[in-house]
């Protein structure tokens, strides 16, 4: 009976698979499988657009503090924030470099666009940017009045926008707006909410469309006849 018992623990330290078969214990010989992971080795490429240096023009300032960073121009004065995987530095030939401050794959996407946004904080301060939109239709017309902008695009009353702090809006044929700034973000969120209220429709183009915007038109349901 002992070396019954014994036998059974011994079975039982051993790398076997046990299968139940209806309430008894059944002891299988066969050796139990190993799994094996393999690692891979996620390679992470520099950012064409990211290591890419920024000239810093005579007229511009430049703060850096950390994370933070602080441009300032005749037009205006910006801020950024920095996340931890990107760093800045300032070079002594004034050029400003901004660089991956780990290797993994969220450091390499933020490489490229953060250096977008510092190349647009110095390029708003010193230059500024513009946004062109265009009125087609009959009737459609615009004009400011003080810090406003009325639209009359075709609706039982005109529509007034104010114009945000740091922006100018001018108005030229009647059809033709030009919204300019230091800030691009502020300028392209404005431009978008003046378009969003008659968007280029595909039939006859009519609505509000940026310049450079391509509409594509459709055939109305008289040409398919045709």
């Amino acid at each position: 009976m002992a070396s019954s018992i014994t036998s059974s623990f011994q079975i039982s330290n051993l790398k076997s698979v046990f299968v139940g078969d209806r309430g008894r214990l059944r002891v299988s010989s066969a050796p139990a499988t190993h799994v094996g992971f393999s690692r891979k080795i996620i390679e992470c490429k520099d950012s064409r657009i990211g290591k890419q240096p920024i000239p810093v023009p005579s007229n511009v300032t430049i703060k850096l503090e950390g994370q933070d960073i602080q441009v300032k121009g005749p037009l205006g004065e910006l801020s950024l924030t920095y996340p931890r995987e990107v760093k800045v530095e300032r070079q002594e030939d004034g050029i400003l470099k901004v660089s991956k401050a780990f290797e993994t794959r969220r450091a390499n996407q933020m490489h490229g666009l953060f250096r977008t946004l510092t190349d647009n904080l110095v390029v708003g301060v010193s230059k500024g940017f513009e946004k062109k939109l265009q009125l087609i239709g009959v009737g459609y017309r615009a004009m400011v009045e003080g810090n406003d902008v009325v639209l009359n695009l075709g609706f039982s009353h005109p529509v007034r926008m104010t114009i945000p702090n740091g922006l100018k809006v001018k108005v030229d044929e009647n059809t033709r707006i030009t919204v300019s700034g230091y800030n691009k973000s502020d300028i392209g969120q404005f431009a978008a909410s003046i378009r969003k209220w008659r968007p280029p429709e595909p039939y006859k183009g009519k609505g509000i469309k940026y310049e450079d915007e391509v509409v594509r038109r459709k055939e109305g349901k008289a040409g398919k006849k045709k």
